[in-house]
């Protein structure tokens, strides 16, 4: 399997442009991605160094805004681990992926004003550690709250099928 297939399925991303996302998404990568942030965030809350934000926020912007495409952390877990584990493939509906990316971009958000605008280390530090719980989570057990809180969306009307419509209810 080609590494671009990690990517997407059938090459549907390169007929819909560079700001898009790839459905289905690829749970190796999806969860090396998730360690990945899970690092950055103990390696901030351990050294306090603030400006581990500036690459945590980019990195979630990014992934959010074009897929993996322009993240490094994206393009390591798609280019290199992903092909790598083949044989634990499995693909996953990515508007949920897509949506916890923006639940991550947020908080990351959220804890760079506090930390590098207020100078208030202790509130974005809760603020990363709520982060990291659920990197970690997807991670080592490939539960992503940001995907359940989707469904949660999904089951109350919020999110319409049409937006979703690979998407499995459970």
């Amino acid at each position: 399997m080609s590494s671009d297939q990690h990517l997407v399925s059938d090459g549907v991303e390169s007929r819909r442009g560079f700001f898009s996302f790839p459905d289905p998404v690829e749970d190796v990568a999806a969860r090396t991605v998730a360690a990945g942030v899970v690092l950055q965030v103990a390696l901030l809350l351990l050294t306090h160094n603030r400006l581990i934000l500036i690459p945590l926020c980019y990195g979630f912007m990014a992934r959010v805004l074009a897929g993996p495409k322009i993240s490094p952390l994206g393009l390591i877990a798609t280019r290199i681990v992903a092909p790598r584990l083949e044989k634990y493939s499995k693909r996953v509906p990515g508007k949920p992926k897509r949506f916890a990316q923006g639940i991550g971009a947020a908080l990351s958000l959220v804890a760079a004003i506090l930390a590098l605008g207020f100078s208030s280390f202790v509130p974005a530090a809760i603020v990363l550690a709520c982060l990291g719980v659920a990197a970690t989570l997807e991670a080592a057990a490939g539960f992503c709250l940001g995907c359940k809180l989707f469904a949660l969306l999904f089951r109350l009307g919020l999110v319409a099928y049409d937006d979703c419509p690979n998407c499995v209810l459970r």
